[in-house]
């Protein structure tokens, strides 16, 4: 019997994966509303808007409001599905939520403007994905289940396919093969896509990403086994760590059974559009902006490489990189290999990380080390390292349940959290994902006064290593001559030193400025030497069994003690940002809090004394 082909559809990236890949997620709103008419005009089956980093990032650097991002998007695009990359359990943050919690963040997306949640978990747990997907379906809206691809000694074509039966009997409308890694080969692709075709009836959605080189071919392929659909990106945005380009695969399939339909003219208008946008994030430009073959061996993401290279550099280890890349493949098998995306990767990566820098495997352990080999994340699908895991949890039992059944509904709890802060239920919701990023940013929405990360101005570079601050402008007046001042930005400190980048009457300067005086607070009056004329960090280095250390450079985020505070032994002290993922770092004895040597955005490392306690 003879099958009609339709036509290939085309999911375009530009909106979400396109600039995550490429521009550390940072495109704003206002550089995507204007051409929301001609994407809309297109005929896409879905333009990919939300979700994965964007939410992280609006409330973190560009200070906008992530749910008024999709409501806009909603309104600019009223003819195109608009697609969102949802975590399963975990949502868009780094922790699994509670049942409830999940409930109301799909009724929200979807109230708000989302019609395809592709929904996918880390682990390929699919117990994971079962209460997300089926209030997608409550909702009336589009449930694309995903597996998670990647390449292993356990992850075998029959697992794949019962990945796909599983979806299918949740009720998913298509199915997505989530190449995170761009790790599928032209041969791989073929016989997956046509056992799939062969196992479930779903429509079939490839994505894949270009670091290696072969997407196109692997779309290719693909499509002649029967892909029903395919993920690309405009071509300003395409490439390196990003996507194939969408008219390039037009252009491919054009004239053929497959002939996606789409008109190349309006796609040009399209892409000049965004190659004139990626100009102004220049900065934030990817390191990986073409073939990157390396992935095929290591299996690690372009924006898992760009985290490491931040680890290490706040570290100053940025030489032991290989060493890192050699290390990861080590951990993951020790993890029973789980795919390397969001949040595995982060988890993965910064005990590797760890691993090299103190020198012996499993030295430090992180809190997530120690929840996934708890089963905190969920089953691994390959077998643990039981010495690890006994490393990690000592005599306590790893759990078998899904996550989720330990957890208690904690929606009424959140909100009673942040009452007196927040002003409706999208917003209870982002201080679920991100408490301290949330609440920065509900402090500023009272102020009336943002304060996002500046774009450079055109012509202007800034170095890659300096992340901006919030823009100061002020005149000064020296001699009777009045100069005006604006500071652009800052880069990370070396020694004592913090580059920051000034204008001076419009003219772009770089300046070093050392602290050379501190006070440092401590509960007995103890006098602590803070001239810092010297080189040196202005913390001591940890020398005691009760000093409050960092297991891997981080950021403060929170401090959860005061001077004078009686804490009890794994009582939570701070909390370090790292690698996207918020670790508590607990007291490691009983004993009273005399001295604290954090603020909160502190940048820290591993060997400084971040807290004092006397027990």
């Amino acid at each position: 019997m003879t099958k009609t082909k339709k036509k290939l559809a085309i999911t375009e990236l530009a909106l979400r994966d396109g600039h995550q890949s490429l521009l550390a997620t940072r495109m704003r709103l206002d550089d995507m509303l204007p051409i929301c008419e001609k994407l809309d005009q297109v005929g896409f089956w879905s333009i990919e808007a939300w979700g994965g980093a964007t939410f992280d990032t609006c409330l973190r650097y560009l200070k906008e409001g992530p749910w008024v991002r999709l409501r806009e998007l909603n309104k600019a695009l009223p003819n195109t599905p608009i697609q969102m990359l949802l975590r399963g359990q975990n949502l868009l943050g780094y922790r699994h939520y509670a049942d409830d919690v999940v409930r109301k963040f799909v009724d929200m997306a979807a109230a708000n403007g989302v019609d395809v949640f592709r929904t996918f978990d880390a682990m390929n747990d699919l117990r994971n994905v079962r209460t997300a997907i089926a209030q997608v379906k409550a909702n009336g809206k589009h449930a694309e289940g995903t597996i998670c691809y990647t390449v292993s000694p356990v992850h075998t074509l029959d697992h794949f396919i019962d990945l796909a039966k599983g979806l299918e009997d949740m009720g998913c409308d298509t199915l997505a093969i989530k190449d995170m890694a761009g790790l599928l080969t032209p041969a791989s692709t073929k016989e997956l896509v046509l056992a799939l075709k062969d196992t479930v009836s779903l429509p079939l959605h490839l994505h894949s990403h270009a670091t290696a080189g072969v997407a196109e071919m692997v779309q290719w392929e693909a499509v002649h086994a029967g892909c029903d659909i395919i993920d690309t990106v405009i071509s300003p945005l395409s490439g390196g760590t990003s996507h194939p380009a969408t008219e390039s695969m037009v252009a491919a399939f054009a004239n053929s059974e497959f002939d996606t339909g789409l008109d190349l003219e309006l796609l040009q208008d399209i892409a000049a559009y965004f190659r004139n946008v990626r100009k102004k994030y220049a900065r934030f430009e990817s390191d990986v902006t073409g073939v990157d073959t390396r992935v095929l061996i290591n299996q690690i993401p372009g924006g898992m490489i760009s985290n490491l290279a931040n680890q290490l550099k706040e570290q100053g280890a940025l030489d032991k990189m290989d060493r890192v890349l050699e290390e990861i493949p080590r951990v993951r098998k020790d993890f029973g290999y789980p795919p390397l995306v969001t949040p595995t990767s982060q988890i993965v990566g910064t005990q590797a990380v760890l691993n090299v820098v103190s020198g012996k495997k499993y030295k430090v352990i992180t809190s997530e080390t120690k929840g996934y080999l708890k089963g905190m994340y969920g089953k691994a699908l390959g077998p643990v390292n039981e010495d690890v895991r006994k490393l990690a949890l000592g005599d306590e039992e790893p759990i078998t349940v899904r996550p989720a059944d330990l957890l208690q509904d904690e929606m009424d709890e959140l909100t009673r959290n942040v009452a007196d802060k927040v002003s409706s239920v999208e917003d209870v919701l982002s201080y679920a994902m991100f408490p301290t990023i949330a609440l920065e940013f509900f402090e500023e929405r009272a102020s009336g006064i943002f304060k996002p990360e500046p774009l450079d101005e055109p012509g202007i570079q800034l170095p890659p290593s300096a992340p901006a601050l919030a823009p100061t402008e002020f005149n000064i007046t020296i001699h009777g001559e009045q100069y005006h001042i604006s500071i652009e930005g800052t880069g990370h400190p070396s020694d004592e030193l913090r580059p920051y980048f000034v204008k001076v009457d419009n003219i772009l300067e770089e300046v070093l400025v050392e602290t050379l005086t501190e006070v440092i607070p401590t509960l007995d009056g103890r006098s602590i030497d803070t001239n810092k004329s010297s080189k040196g960090s202005k913390r001591p280095k940890a020398s005691r069994d009760s000093d409050v250390t960092s297991p891997m450079p981080g950021r403060i985020v929170a401090i959860n003690v005061a001077l004078g505070d009686s804490v009890k032994a794994g009582d939570t002290v701070v909390t370090v940002e790292a690698m996207k993922m918020e670790n508590p770092v607990h007291a490691p004895v009983s004993g009273t809090v005399t001295a604290i040597y954090v603020i909160e955005g502190d940048n820290v490392n591993p060997d400084e004394c971040l807290v004092e306690i006397d027990g």
